[in-house]
């Protein structure tokens, strides 16, 4: 049985009468990539600040590595707060040695964990650099790397990707991914689907407070409809013709010709609309099977939850 890093049962957290997380549950296995996803102001870095103790819940108990969040069982965590926040006059690799002895590395082994982790993110030869002398970006790679310094088995990232170019973005995804494969244990929130769904093992999405999804990415893109894009030329009604594949609705199109989008209907695929209309003669402009993207997915869950809210 995988060994369970990070539970939240219940947590509610209000301010001044407002609540910001309500009742949330959430479980982190060992060697899991969990994406935690939501808009801004959903609750996610409360969330994150329970988990580790910084706040306590008002109602609900939170567990890690089987225990009360505290000084000794953080030892083996790292991490990465949205707000950054490191020392501007320090050197780099300063800066990192010294999150590094906080977390009971010896000096030695702190200062070659320095080096080496500047080394990765292509930032050995700004390791005698200031952080105020440093780019939003580069900075932001010294915090990540001081995150990382300890080795730790369960790593935090809120936001990470945020401030970083798409080249450093993809770095950081290839840090994640190695780390997983070292039998690390990840978390990291974002609002940026892409990352989420290039990694996640599971994703958990909150809306408002409340946990409104939480599962695999293949079982989130089935939240969303298979669609198919369809422009013809002719007079054909596809809204009939179509019927048993899905439901149908119309779009804009180019002059000359009609726009149809066919949301199928479970256990049809883009197949057996093609099928169809070709044994009706009609004129294809455009046949599209559309993928579904966990974009889809967060719009649709995000707007749902606001509705019933409502």
């Amino acid at each position: 049985m995988t060994e369970t890093i990070l539970s939240l049962d219940g947590v509610t957290k209000r301010y001044s009468g407002q609540t910001a997380v309500d009742a949330f549950d959430l479980e982190v296995k060992r060697g899991e990539i969990t994406g935690f996803l939501g808009p801004n102001g959903a609750g996610k870095t409360t969330s994150l600040r329970m988990s580790l103790g910084i706040i306590r819940p008002d109602a609900g108990a939170v567990h890690l590595f089987g225990k009360t969040p505290g000084a000794k069982v953080l030892e083996r965590v790292g991490f990465l707060p949205e707000e950054r926040g490191i020392y501007k006059k320090m050197k780099a690799e300063d800066v990192i040695v010294f999150f590094g002895r906080m977390k009971g590395m010896t000096m030695a082994a702190a200062r070659k964990a320095a080096v080496d982790g500047l080394e990765r993110f292509g930032l050995g030869d700004a390791r005698g650099k200031k952080i105020k002398e440093m780019s939003k970006g580069m900075a932001q790679k010294v915090q990540i790397i001081a995150t990382m310094a300890h080795d730790p088995e369960f790593i935090i990232l809120d936001e990470p990707f945020s401030g970083l170019d798409p080249v450093n973005q993809k770095m950081l995804e290839d840090m994640i991914r190695e780390e997983a494969r070292r039998g690390k244990t990840v978390l990291f929130s974002t609002h940026v689907m892409e990352h989420a769904e290039r990694l996640c093992d599971k994703i958990v999405l909150i809306s408002k407070g409340r946990k409104v999804f939480d599962g695999s990415v293949p079982e989130a893109l089935s939240q969303v409809p298979r669609r198919v894009i369809i422009e013809t030329s002719g007079d054909h009604d596809l809204g009939q013709l179509l019927a048993d594949t899905g439901s149908v609705s119309t779009q804009d199109a180019p002059d000359g010709l009609k726009g149809w989008v066919v949301d199928l209907a479970a256990g049809k695929d883009a197949q057996d609309v093609l099928k169809a209309c070709v044994e009706a003669g009609v004129r294809l402009a455009r046949f599209e099977p559309m993928r579904a993207h966990l974009h889809d997915v967060f719009v649709e869950l995000v707007q749902g939850s606001s509705r019933e809210a409502v």
